[in-house]
């Protein structure tokens, strides 16, 4: 809650789904004492509004904006978990790829998936460097 809070506009609007005048209104909102003194009392009620486990990235979200494909099978992560992580961290997950996806995540037996990411030129993850670029 403190990182949206402190969020910027232009930080606001690397997250899927908000655009500049959703971004203004969030910023608007928190930056109001009104807002700032339902947020203390909230904390002091014990209500929690930290992550468990916050993303490695400082004061942003790790995957913020990127686009991921998923293909072959992961080994230390389900593929529904691996999406969770995605989105959890600020990105979208398409069961294609296209000239929009940012990284392709390849796991053991890819399929077609990774022909085309390779004739888009898209970058491929193993499951190593999705797992370092998620701050795991």
């Amino acid at each position: 809650m403190e990182a949206l809070a402190a969020a910027t506009e232009e930080q606001l609007t690397q997250i899927p789904e908000i655009g500049p005048k959703i971004a203004a209104s969030i910023v608007q909102y928190f930056s109001s004492e009104q807002a700032r003194s339902l947020l203390q009392k909230l904390g002091m009620a014990g209500v929690r509004m930290r992550q468990e486990k916050a993303p490695a990235t400082a004061g942003g979200l790790t995957l913020a904006g990127k686009q991921f494909v998923l293909t072959g099978t992961l080994s230390s992560l389900t593929r529904d978990e691996a999406e969770g992580l995605i989105k959890q961290w600020g990105g979208r997950v398409a069961s294609s790829v296209s000239k929009k996806t940012n990284y392709l995540v390849v796991g053991q037996d890819p399929g077609s998936k990774y022909d085309k990411a390779v004739s888009l030129s898209v970058p491929i993850l193993d499951e190593d460097a999705f797992r370092r670029l998620a701050g795991l």
